[in-house]
């Protein structure tokens, strides 16, 4: 029989996958090249479905002998690997971001003579419409909180945005620039307790905060890292834990601190105390074992940088918690530059070279994250931002149409009505 290969995701299976399999099927022995969970996301959202599941449904398709990894979003190693006779895809990608795929698909089937198959895009199926669709019905805290996980093993790095309430996790969920979008949430009790007019002194107690997170996953479906300061006494971590594994949180971050809370960007500007290793390594393991999943992560936040202790400080407490059985590692400086967290990450590497690390380049913001990748962070939050950018614009309205005794003036810069109403599915 001839050979046939098609490279496909299959994340959500369609009528439009089915008609390119049924005529794969008519030309000859069908083996699928499945794109990996890494391959999908190096070009767009993280599929829904792990490689595993989506295998188990091709290889139960009428028509398909073998199905094999594709480990890239190029064709030619399992091209030269299989050397088929036919390839076929969908005539959807002689435009756009796969184009250059196809046309090294063409050139690598020329070798044998093999022949490139193009059926027509299949009307009224969209990939894009149907993804639209799942998000509008949500997700479950069991599949978001096991996202975190699932895209720190797929990508390189992850960015993670501030998001303070329903309405700023609406932006992260649906934002994108050239094909990049935020991986998920950061719930920071600074933006939190701001919002809410109190002091970053851990004022806002953990069953308001669920509430505000509550709203925001009512309308968003990306994983949320959450801010938990010091994790107060381990006794009481313990529960934090579990509430915030059952509410579905892919993590929590805790900072080696103890006693009133101060915001780290202080520094030693106020009184600030670091945890000795020894009690911190305690609830990091009384967290451990507090938790029923394998998805949940605790990430413990050295604060050696802070409070100017030094790099050596920072290598030995990150040491000891990671074997006390922290998920990960993050780093804070204030320092303007990124040189000492480059160097806390290079040292590190040096010790352990998969732990996560993550980086808040809140002072040191001249870096970009690919740059902080290459140092060795694999995830990026940017703590604040959202906050901050929407106060002084309400600042400068307030105080605009107190100085004219009218609102006119402040119009071009605020979102129309009609926006306004468009915004929120539903509202209309």
């Amino acid at each position: 029989m001839k050979k046939v290969y098609v490279g496909m995701s299959a994340d959500l299976v369609h009528p439009g996958h089915m008609n390119i399999l049924k005529i794969a099927a008519e030309l000859g022995e069908v083996t699928v090249g499945l794109l990996t969970d890494k391959a999908i996301a190096s070009y767009k959202r993280l599929p829904y479905m792990t490689y595993e599941q989506r295998k188990a449904v091709i290889e139960n398709i009428k028509g398909v002998k073998n199905v094999i990894k594709q480990d890239t979003l190029d064709y030619r190693t399992n091209l030269e690997k299989i050397r088929p006779d036919f390839v076929v895809h969908g005539d959807d990608w002689r435009a756009g971001i796969q184009n250059k795929t196809r046309q090294q698909v063409i050139e690598t089937l020329e070798k044998w003579n093999g022949k490139l198959i193009e059926p027509s895009y299949t009307d009224g199926i969209s990939s894009t419409a149907l993804n639209k669709t799942l998000k509008d019905i949500g997700t479950t805290p069991d599949i978001r909180r096991s996202r975190l996980k699932r895209l720190l093993s797929v990508k390189p790095f992850i960015r993670i945005m501030e998001t303070h309430n329903a309405l700023s996790g609406l932006i992260i969920e649906n934002i994108k620039s050239n094909n990049i979008e935020y991986d998920g949430m950061w719930s920071s009790s600074l933006t939190d307790s701001t919002s809410k007019g109190k002091p970053d002194i851990e004022a806002v107690d953990l069953s308001t905060r669920i509430n505000t997170i509550n709203e925001i996953f009512e309308v968003t479906t990306k994983p949320m890292i959450y801010d938990a300061d010091t994790g107060g006494m381990a006794e009481h971590f313990v529960f934090t834990v579990r509430t915030l594994e059952r509410t579905g949180i892919s993590a929590v971050i805790i900072e080696d601190k103890k006693g009133l809370k101060k915001n780290s960007l202080f520094g030693i500007d106020v009184f600030q105390e670091q945890e000795t290793i020894e009690s911190f390594c305690e609830k990091i393991q009384m967290g451990k074992r507090a938790q029923i999943t394998d998805d949940f992560m605790i990430i413990a936040r050295i604060e050696s940088l802070i409070l100017e202790k030094g790099i050596n400080d920072a290598i030995h407490r990150a040491k000891s918690y990671i074997e006390a059985g922290a998920d990960g590692i993050m780093i804070h400086s204030r320092k303007k530059t990124p040189d000492e967290v480059i160097e806390f990450c290079e040292k590190i590497r040096e010790y352990n070279e998969f732990v996560p690390i993550v980086a808040v380049p809140t002072s040191y913001n001249k870096i970009t994250a690919l740059e902080l990748s290459k140092a060795g962070v694999n995830i990026v939050i940017y703590a604040n931002h959202m906050l901050r950018a929407a106060y002084p614009g309400m600042m400068s309205v307030a105080k605009t149409i107190l100085e004219n005794d009218r609102s006119y003036e402040v119009e071009k810069s605020l979102l129309s009505i009609k926006d306004i109403l468009n915004l929120i599915p539903g509202t209309k």
